[in-house]
């Protein structure tokens, strides 16, 4: 399928982000949010990004502009109508996507594919709220998009292979990284990931070392390039929480229980970098 406007649904860091790659591959994008202030405003963050790579001279102020031509901002769900694939990357909830795509399944095209960038939900339980469950699919960015390489492309039960087979091209076309995933909490990303960072809290939480000391072990001794609660930290506390709540409600296993520091640190609003306080303490924080 010929793929001429990606359109993308909500302007935060996921979508701004996803936005700037598509638009940087040469796709016209189309970046909706609720309110035009936030549409603007994953707008101006893209144009903030692309300045600093023209300062480093990894692009052109020519190249930068072409960028920005090609993004446009809307407050319309009806715009959808204009997109061949629409993107959803807002608020990590069910009863939320389950919304947008219903909305999105009323104004799209008949050809158009519907794709969710949620990091555990269920693909399938999504897709059938359309009418249109084949032409659904996740496509799981990871933060920051545009320098991370890997999208989870998840299938869900009723997702077509020419579905797959579009959102595989898409990706690649974005210099991306496509792997195939199937429909399972958590995927492969943080069904392996969250568990991980859920037994670090745990360390902290029964004494066994403090969260620097912990992070160390893993930089220094595993290779890792960040140690696990630093990147709690940078997730979000309560990102990461809402995860292994998913993982333990999907398999009913109680490997995945959430770690009783992590619940308090969310109910304290220590939620990381973008509280100011997680782990670790950070300046300009609001905690």
């Amino acid at each position: 399928m010929e793929i001429n406007q990606v359109m993308v649904i909500g302007a935060g860091q996921m979508g701004s982000g996803i936005a700037q790659t598509a638009a940087s591959s040469g796709l016209e994008v189309l970046l909706y949010d609720v309110e035009e202030s936030r549409a603007e405003a994953g707008r101006e963050s893209i144009g903030k990004r692309l300045k600093k790579q023209v300062e480093k001279e990894r692009m052109n102020d020519a190249d930068k502009e072409r960028i920005m031509r090609r993004l446009a901002v809307t407050t319309s769900m009806e715009k959808a109508s204009e997109a061949d694939v629409i993107i959803e990357a807002a608020v990590e909830n069910m009863d939320v996507k389950k919304t947008i795509f219903a909305q999105l399944d009323a104004f799209a095209p008949a050809h158009a594919v519907l794709a969710t960038n949620t990091s555990s939900l269920s693909i399938t339980e999504i897709a059938a709220e359309t009418k249109r469950p084949d032409r659904v699919i996740g496509m799981h960015f990871m933060n920051p998009v545009p320098v991370m390489k890997l999208v989870e492309v998840i299938r869900g039960l009723q997702t077509s292979d020419a579905t797959h087979q579009t959102v595989t091209a898409l990706a690649e076309s974005m210099q991306k990284t496509p792997v195939e995933v199937q429909d399972y909490p958590g995927f492969v990303s943080n069904r392996i990931l969250m568990p991980m960072i859920n037994e670090a809290v745990y360390a902290v939480y029964e004494g066994v070392s403090t969260p620097e000391e912990i992070d160390s072990v893993m930089t220094l001794g595993m290779n890792h390039p960040m140690g696990p609660l630093t990147l709690a930290d940078f997730i979000g506390l309560d990102t990461c929480l809402y995860i292994m709540e998913t993982l333990q409600d999907g398999f009913s296993d109680p490997k995945y229980r959430p770690c009783p520091l992590l619940k308090n640190y969310v109910r304290a609003g220590w939620l990381g970098l973008k509280s100011g306080r997680g782990f670790y303490q950070y300046e300009g924080g609001s905690s």
